[in-house]
């Protein structure tokens, strides 16, 4: 508050009931809660689900799992404003390097978040299960066709389409999603 209004920030800070932080953690909140109820929606026999679980070792914790007939997706959904994009450069003679952009703001961090998601799940169900990273953006900007991206292996896109993509058939039967599901409600606890 203070760095967009210099002048008055401070005043502005001490006249508001809550710190930004807890406004920001408030309306992520409400993003998980309504990408949570879209992916209970789509549970069925092939597509189970677990919500805000733990990581071993840490504070952080995983938003959403989704274990489907195509793998296991780990996803950290966000409520950010603004268009996700993806800005890559360099590339012949330099090294490329891809930047995760919402709204004009630089949150490749969220990928590595996601990444190190996915390895701890990884590290529970091991290499025979496919791991899907997704960050799903639940009030971004998003054109009205295409859109959806990928960037180190991270899926980025918006409710919609991710439940579209645990709907999906693949390989795992009813049975098989229903030992990893256990496993993981076991190994990874609510937060």
């Amino acid at each position: 508050m203070r760095a967009k209004h210099p002048k008055i920030g401070g005043l502005l800070h001490a006249l508001t009931d809550e710190p930004q932080s807890t406004t920001a953690w408030e309306a992520g909140a409400a993003g998980e809660e309504r990408l949570g109820s879209r992916l209970n929606a789509a549970a069925s026999e092939t597509c189970r689900v677990l919500h805000d679980r733990r990581m071993p070792g840490s504070r952080a914790n995983i938003d959403h799992l989704a274990v489907t007939a195509t793998g296991v997706y780990v996803i950290d959904a966000k409520r950010y404003k603004g268009r996700p994009t993806l800005r890559v450069e360099g590339g012949l003679l330099r090294q490329r390097v891809e930047r995760l952009m919402v709204g004009g703001r630089d949150c490749t961090k969220l990928v590595d978040g996601v990444l190190k998601q996915v390895e701890v799940v990884r590290g529970i169900v091991g290499d025979d299960v496919p791991l899907h990273g997704v960050l799903c953006f639940v009030d971004a900007d998003w054109p009205l066709i295409g859109g959806a991206f990928a960037t180190r292996d991270v899926q980025v896109m918006w409710p919609k389409r991710l439940v579209a993509s645990v709907r999906a058939e693949g390989p795992l039967g009813a049975g098989a999603v229903g030992r990893v599901h256990h496993v993981l409600a076991e190994s990874l606890r609510p937060a």
